[in-house]
């Protein structure tokens, strides 16, 4: 391999890298259109291995990257393709599990470095998880350096026979600094009117109709909050498979919840409300608690995977699966306003010190830099 380096001095060619996207992540895929927009600003040449509706969802070619079509299948066709993508390519960037599974396969070998991210866990159970578990042996024992989103999924690939793990510096693509909110009251009477929370506290949640969202728990903290006077409304968006089972609970119960489906004006949403929750079972780096603190909206959520380093103290946190629990935080802050000014204020403070997209290439820059140039005879 010829010497390459991210500021391709004078007689070196630039460097060339191949990130490899599954596709049904937007967290994952928003961090590879940002990544690649800063990579090519650095003179980096890049391409984008992921499906065609990705591409089109996010421009990545806008970005200044190449773009090659690659499902999600793992199928020899597709590991074909991506072979073929990463012939000319002097290091390989693969985001998430399944990707990170078809970069092993297509640089079967090669010597060409792999970089990993772990964005978040992949989850199953029985005989899926038993071979997700393989799939993530193979892929950290050949990945020269895993980079994990969250403390916890640097922990697990270390433990799964990682070579080199690091904590990965990632931004919420977009937000380069918090948000100045000098007319936060702006939408918030349109908004607030939209949903039918006039003259009512707006609690919001955000997130696909999943079990691991649980809004199970949600719905059954809703109960309490119908003896509030007035009653608090929750506004959930978000689409998914458990949109009958929910829809049916919040009509038999006659619940104050509303799902208001897939929506694209999140960070106006979250503005307009007086709460933001989050109940997952787990979560990495979760897109609504940088939302919400962005936004200046108190949050509760759940103290999983890495929302607790996440927020740090500028959020109630509760147990996953703790009903009461959350009913209980939630009337507590609702009747506090000091406690919500308090949250805001140190919301703020928190999303100053996570990293700029700036900050997230400057890292990925470094360890490309680092697997690529030529170390020096012994």
């Amino acid at each position: 391999m010829s010497p390459v380096s991210s500021n391709a001095p004078h007689g070196q060619s630039p460097l060339r890298t191949v990130q490899v996207l599954g596709g049904g992540n937007a967290g994952s895929s928003a961090h590879v259109r940002s990544l690649a927009e800063g990579l090519v600003a650095r003179g980096v040449r890049v391409t984008v291995c992921a499906p065609a509706e990705a591409d089109h969802a996010y421009d990545f070619t806008g970005a200044g990257a190449d773009h090659v079509h690659v499902p999600r299948s793992s199928d020899p066709a597709s590991v074909a393709a991506l072979r073929a993508a990463c012939t000319d390519a002097d290091l390989v960037h693969a985001h998430g599990l399944h990707a990170s599974f078809r970069a092993v396969l297509a640089l079967s070998g090669r010597h060409t470095p792999l970089v990993v991210t772990w964005h978040n866990r992949a989850r199953a159970e029985g005989a899926r998880a038993h071979l997700l578990r393989l799939l993530e042996r193979r892929v950290v024992r050949t990945a020269a350096v895993v980079l994990g989103t969250t403390s916890d999924l640097v922990d697990r690939a270390r433990r799964t026979g990682a070579r080199d793990a690091r904590l990965a510096a990632v931004t919420l693509p977009g937000r380069r600094r918090p948000v100045d909110h000098d007319d936060p009251d702006r939408l918030r009477p349109k908004i607030r009117a939209e949903l039918g929370a006039t003259g009512r506290p707006l609690l919001m949640a955000v997130g696909s109709l999943e079990r691991q969202r649980g809004y199970d728990v949600l719905l059954d903290a809703a109960r309490t909050w119908r003896d509030l006077d007035p009653v608090p409304l929750v506004a959930v968006a978000g689409e998914g498979p458990l949109r009958p089972e929910l829809q049916r609970r919040i009509e038999d119960e006659e619940l104050p919840v509303r799902l208001i489906g897939r929506r694209e004006d999140v960070p106006e949403l979250l503005a307009a409300a007086d709460l933001a929750l989050l109940t997952s079972r787990w979560e990495s780096r979760s897109v609504l608690a940088q939302e919400a603190l962005y936004a200046r909206v108190p949050l509760v959520a759940t103290a999983v995977g890495g929302i607790p380093d996440l927020v740090g103290d500028a959020a109630e946190l509760v147990p996953y699966g703790d009903a009461e629990a959350l009913a209980d935080t939630v009337v507590r802050l609702l009747a506090s306003p000091e406690r919500r000014e308090l949250l805001r204020e140190r919301g703020m403070r928190q999303a100053a010190t996570w990293p700029t997209e700036d900050d997230t290439v400057a890292q990925v820059l470094s360890v490309y830099d680092e697997l690529t140039q030529p170390r020096p005879l012994a």
